[in-house]
């Protein structure tokens, strides 16, 4: 298990961001290492984990829970077959692309050792959006990768250091519960009932995903639970 590239993004002017300055960091490219990853601070304060690279809607992404975007080279393989067209490393706008690890069945919680230094914690699958689909240029985009469900991970730092293209991924700790980032992504999107099952990754979850799965039994219950 390895990461292929890091990848950066700077501010870019795009017709289809609805930022007010028109501008997106989505537009990730390979860079040669080493990168800074450290814990950006809390979300809104335009800030994600890796130096250098570019939040600009605040409002959906960085901060700690969404320090950093890792998604798997193999899934990328997948869309360039369906798309029928090439998918650099950073396509997705991810600021990780690995190898040889699926990143959306890893459990959250989860713990990934990056390097001599960096330790990296899963909290969160990827919601698609409009500027998403903008950047990939695909109709009916946020559908598709939605209805697909291989959504790759959002992680907040544990250890900050550095790292770069070609480092070890380590898995240095595996929660004993079966809640995946692909089962938390369908739960916050496609299938709300699966949301109870989410309480059991605890205080690791996104906070946003734990207070949607904590609301949801408050209102139903095991009433409505798949």
């Amino acid at each position: 298990m390895k990461l292929l590239s890091v990848n950066l993004g700077r501010p870019k002017a795009v017709p289809y961001t609805d930022q007010p300055e028109g501008l997106t960091g989505i537009d990730k490219r390979p860079v040669e290492g080493p990168v800074r990853v450290a814990a950006p601070g809390a979300k809104g304060a335009g800030a994600g984990g890796l130096a250098g690279d570019a939040v600009c809607d605040t409002r959906h992404h960085g901060g700690d829970e969404q320090a950093v975007y890792a998604v798997a080279r193999e899934d990328l393989d997948v869309w360039e077959r369906e798309l029928g067209r090439p998918l650099a490393n950073g396509a997705f706008g991810e600021n990780l692309t690995t190898e040889g690890i699926d990143v959306s069945g890893a459990r959250i919680g989860e713990r990934w050792g990056i390097g001599p230094e960096v330790v990296l914690e899963i909290t969160s699958g990827r919601i698609p959006c409009l500027t998403f689909q903008g950047h990939i240029g695909e109709k009916g985009w946020v559908k598709r990768f939605t209805q697909r469900g291989a959504p790759g991970a959002y992680l907040r730092v544990i250890r900050p250091g550095e790292i770069r293209a070609g480092d070890e991924v380590r898995v240095l700790h595996r929660p004993d519960h079966e809640v995946t980032v692909a089962l938390q992504f369908r739960a916050m999107t496609t299938e709300r009932t699966l949301l109870p099952r989410l309480l059991a990754a605890g205080e690791a979850l996104h906070p946003e995903s734990l207070a949607a799965a904590r609301t949801w039994m408050e209102k139903y219950g095991e009433a409505k639970q798949n």
